[in-house]
């Protein structure tokens, strides 16, 4: 990497602020701002200098053809039916974006929303869909370049036209069609106009909106007055008679719950009674055919339990358990199959034991366990669908460490699970061997890791260690072209399930939020140090990666622990601690860090904050962070800041262990299309290639 230039420029202001009495540093604040001249001069540096350096990678172009392969397995989603109508997601072998289809009866499937068709350059987006309960309707978010910024369509499913919207400010917006009236319940952010100057991502409200009316007089259902960060779910009934609604503000694991009899008040103002008001829990109602009131919660329970109740009485105190919490495993959904060719009503559950799916099967009326599902492997489980009249089979999506996404069928009438739909593409996956290990953190916490090396694995091999750690997100088994074209090629893939996630329940999320914050990076350290003491890499040959929260963790365990790793990548991170609530959509996320504005939480975070603990002279790993542009969650000004203090800082050579920044416009935060999944993936495999010492065939 000889002849490398200097680092671009990067003036470093003697700018500090006197927060609750801490003196605060911001040298590199002027990269806040992404439309400056400075800011934009600084940028086009760092391309040229990441483009250059990149054609050093000798590993990019075997790793993007690779990619490309083991992505030609393709996708396919779990069917969901109206009747004899059945809808699913598919994505083929030479498809930039899952395909939604429909199928009736016998008939040829046929296309209804095909992204890359609505916009051949790739960078639009199906967010989320929704049938009515006749199968005559759908409703469709499709969002542009990234931005998440769902726009809602309503279309009619036998002939593919649409009949209404755009309907704009739909972001995340769940929808609870009303059976018979063309009409659905919805969430959407108030007007721009109508909120403060840097809070239009914020202002929910829930609305009934009747199709073919302006969206513009659509019912206000509920909101007004509430918390500006709060998130709403509903949900109906199958006979129409139930409205559920829950709020929660921000990312916090608690909401308030209420109960609406919509054959007591109309549906454009229905009287709620509450369910659970003021409680740090989540519990999530829904009235199922019998009539009874089910309540998914971890209230009392951090694995989580089922409850049922009258929907009449729905306060806790009349909760009666229906399957109660595992020591040892999460419950994460359940399933009812509750159809007149069944002569016992049956109840599926879905459970994560360290991460690893099970779904047991239960007496609907008693919840007495009765047997449990046979499933193809050790992986995961994705959420159970069933017939929307009622029925005796229920649909699940299936994938561990090297098969590729499957629909799987289940009978309740024979107990048989069979193959539905197989991935829609021919792929020859490698032979790798998979272990879940333990290792003990620094306050002798164990903590599981899932380890995937080459079947002939012997003596330290580089060695990608990914984790993520926060916002109750657990990371389970499942097919990942990255990591099988990573251990292909010789190295060793290991994901660690730090607290903050959900693996071992909301306890264990706790255990890594707020003040226990460093939690989650002792237990990457003590990862990282067991992947070493066992053989299994050296320091030299170990790499760290993770993106979003997960970005975080990069940041905080490489200021906190330089020595320990060779190279980092860095994804769409968040980074200076003290101010993110002033960006994005950080102030959804101080219920998981806290807030600068709170004295105690500000010293939590200014103790991790990456950003505010690089230290000059010291030697950084090689760094990349990967950005983009329309990220409307994670704003890239992060990424920027961190990038120019460990530049500075960094005492290590810049061809030996370079601070690079990969920039990507038109994609954002999530879904993107399988090229540009393929060549940051590629990107971020031969840097890390490159800097542990892999030699790709």
């Amino acid at each position: 990497m000889s002849h490398l230039p200097s680092y671009p420029f990067a003036e470093r202001q003697e700018l500090t602020e006197v927060l609750h009495g801490r003196t605060v540093s911001d040298p590199y604040r002027w990269l806040e701002d992404a439309d400056s001249a400075a800011t934009k001069e600084w940028s086009r540096a760092q391309d040229a200098l990441f483009a250059r350096v990149r054609g050093t990678w000798a590993a990019t172009d075997r790793f993007r053809d690779r990619l490309r392969a083991l992505l030609g397995a393709g996708y396919v989603g779990s069917p969901v039916w109206r009747g004899r109508r059945c809808l699913f997601l598919r994505r083929a072998a030479d498809q930039e974006h899952a395909v939604l289809y429909v199928r009736d009866g016998s008939e040829t499937e046929r296309v209804l929303v095909d992204p890359t068709a609505l916009n051949p350059e790739g960078t639009t987006t199906l967010d989320a869909w929704v049938p009515d309960p006749e199968g005559r309707l759908l409703a469709y978010q499709l969002s542009e370049s990234g931005d998440e910024q769902s726009r809602l369509w309503v279309m009619d499913i036998a002939t593919g036209e649409p009949v209404d919207g755009p309907i704009d400010r739909c972001s995340y917006s769940p929808i609870a069609w009303l059976p018979g009236q063309d009409a659905f319940y919805y969430v959407r952010r108030l007007p721009p106009e109508q909120v403060p100057d840097g809070e239009e991502q914020y202002h929910r409200r829930v609305y009934l909106h009747r199709v073919g009316s302006s969206p513009d007089s659509d019912p206000l259902v509920f909101g007004e007055g509430r918390d500006k960060t709060e998130y709403f779910g509903v949900s109906v009934s199958r006979d129409g008679r139930w409205l559920t609604l829950t709020a929660s503000p921000g990312t916090a694991p608690r909401n308030d719950a209420w109960i609406a009899d919509l054959a007591a008040s109309s549906p454009e103002a229905p009287r709620f009674t509450e369910i659970q008001t003021g409680v740090d829990a989540e519990s999530f109602p829904f009235v199922g055919r019998d009539g009874r009131l089910y309540l998914f919660t971890d209230r009392n329970s951090p694995r989580g339990r089922l409850c049922v109740a009258d929907p009449a009485s729905p306060g806790p105190q009349h909760w009666r358990t229906l399957i109660d919490s595992d020591p040892e495993a999460v419950l994460s959904g359940y399933a009812i199959l509750d159809g007149a060719e069944l002569d016992t009503p049956v109840l599926l559950a879905l459970w994560e034991r360290h991460a690893i799916s099970e779904i047991s099967v239960h007496d609907l009326a008693t919840g007495q366990r009765t047997g449990a599902l046979e499933l193809p492997g050790l992986g995961s489980v994705g959420g159970i669908t069933t017939r929307f009249e009622g029925g005796a089979e229920a649909w699940f999506n299936y994938t561990d460490t090297t098969s590729p996404t499957a629909v799987y069928r289940y009978d309740a009438r024979t107990g048989e699970v069979s193959l539905w739909e197989g991935p829609p593409g021919a792929v020859d996956s490698p032979r790798v061997r998979t272990e879940q290990v333990t290792y003990t953190s620094r306050d002798g916490t164990p903590v599981r890791m899932l380890v995937v090396s080459p079947p002939d694995a012997d003596g330290p091999r580089p060695t990608l260690l990914y984790g993520y750690g926060g916002f109750a997100i657990s990371l389970t088994p499942g097919y990942s072209a990255s990591a099988l074209a990573w251990v292909e090629a010789g190295g060793v893939y290991a994901v660690a399930s730090l607290r903050g996630g959900l693996e071992e329940g909301e306890e264990w999320h706790r255990a890594g939020m707020l003040g226990n914050k460093q939690n989650v990076f002792d237990d990457c350290h003590a990862a990282a140090e067991y992947l070493i003491e066992s053989g299994t890499t050296t320091r030299e040959q170990l790499a760290v990666m993770g993106g979003s929260n997960g970005g975080l963790l990069v940041g905080a365990v490489v200021t906190q622990r330089p020595e320990l790793y060779a190279a980092a990548v860095c994804s769409a991170p968040l980074l200076d601690m003290v101010r993110y609530e002033r960006f994005g959509l950080g102030q959804l996320w101080s219920v998981e860090y806290g807030s600068a504005d709170d004295p105690e939480a500000l010293d939590w975070l200014l103790a991790y904050s990456p950003y505010h603990n690089v230290r000059e002279g010291v030697r950084y790993p090689a760094v990349l962070f990967t950005v983009f542009d329309n990220d409307t969650r994670v704003d890239p000004l992060h990424a920027r800041k961190m990038c120019a203090a460990l530049q500075h800082a960094t005492s290590a050579p810049l061809d030996q262990a370079p601070v690079l920044l990969r920039r990507e416009a038109e994609v954002g935060h999530s879904s993107r299309s399988v090229s540009r999944s393929v060549q940051l993936s590629a990107d971020q495999l031969a840097f890390l290639a490159h800097h542990t010492g892999l030699r790709v065939p």
